[in-house]
């Protein structure tokens, strides 16, 4: 089922010849399977400018004991191997850390789409302020995912956003 979203923030961002509610829909699909797993639920696709799906995945720390298999890292492995990531599309349910902000600067994805920023604000304003355009969506599902998770999980949150337990 798609949802529309709005735009709360345009930053940099073109406009898309495509519904990025649709693209979101892959991306919180992903996060509820992370969640379901006992991970932490967030999600990212990795898509070609016409909306292809080129790799889809979700943060995997918990389950796989490996701290670098964050959601945004997981679909661009899933993608696989490109002469140049330029014309693609990442979608992410909740915006992009330091670390998964250096991918999508060291690769040159050329668009960012962010499901939320209000539970974690991440790397995404830099990354505009770098040239990559971004999308920021209100999006409450993404909300209502991470919320969950914080307040009943904050230990491994904080573990993953590399922050001591207040």
């Amino acid at each position: 089922m798609s949802t529309t979203v709005t735009p709360s923030t345009l930053l940099g961002a073109p406009e898309l010849p495509y519904d990025v509610g649709a693209l979101l829909d892959v991306a919180v699909a992903q996060a509820r399977k992370g969640a379901a797993e006992g991970g932490v639920p967030i999600g990212a696709a990795l898509f070609s400018l016409d909306g292809e799906l080129l790799g889809a995945g979700h943060n995997r720390r918990i389950q796989d004991g490996d701290p670098s298999v964050h959601a945004e890292t997981d679909a661009f492995r899933a993608a696989g191997r490109r002469p140049s990531y330029r014309d693609t599309v990442m979608v992410t349910t909740l915006s992009p850390c330091w670390y998964c902000s250096g991918l999508v600067r060291q690769f040159r994805i050329g668009h960012v789409v962010v499901g939320e920023s209000s539970t974690f604000t991440g790397g995404h304003d830099w990354l505009a302020e770098h040239g990559v355009s971004v999308t920021v969506l209100d999006d409450q599902r993404c909300k209502d995912l991470m919320q969950r998770f914080i307040t009943e999980r904050p230990d491994v949150w904080f573990e993953d956003i590399g922050e001591d337990l207040p």
